[in-house]
């Protein structure tokens, strides 16, 4: 008796299409449209990204040096550099080196300068760690070095 009442799908009669679809009342689509939009959010603004300059060491003095080796660990770095109090003008000059602390070995040449001035040399090597070989004649110099990082300024939303 009760398949007279059901099709071969297993639906009363007068239901149509195929056994995957179902008539659902306009109210409860409606009522599921809202609660999806509700959770919809605007895009999060993205994050303002910085470079920052972390200081690893400053050394100063007048002659030659070799500085303590120092670790890299972003690959990006700055010496900064001084030379000042020249015993003659013109007579004054600063030259520094970048070695590997691993093998000893010269890595090249970042500042060769005459005279008094400063600047700021970059440099991009790997990883590792590092020293510094600093010649220099009848002038005194100071020199900081300084990893660069990446990160979110602390001022930023």
């Amino acid at each position: 008796m009760w398949g007279r009442l059901l099709d071969m799908w297993g639906r009363p009669p007068g239901l149509r299409g195929s056994p995957w679809t179902c008539q659902v009342p306009g109210a409860v689509v409606l009522v599921a449209a809202a609660l999806l939009c509700s959770g919809c959010k605007p895009a999060p603004k993205p994050q303002t990204v910085a470079v920052g300059w972390r200081p690893l060491g400053t050394w100063s003095g007048r002659g030659n040096e070799t500085t303590d080796s120092f670790n890299i660990e972003s690959g990006q770095w700055r010496i900064k550099w001084d030379a000042r109090n020249e015993t003659a003008p013109g007579a004054g000059t600063l030259r520094i080196e970048v070695h590997s602390s691993v093998s000893g070995r010269p890595l090249g040449e970042a500042v060769e300068h005459r005279g008094t001035g400063h600047d700021i040399a970059y440099v991009n090597e790997d990883p590792r760690l590092y020293h510094l070989v600093i010649e220099s004649s009848n002038e005194d110099w100071s020199v900081s070095v300084e990893e660069g990082v990446i990160g979110v300024p602390r001022n930023a939303k």
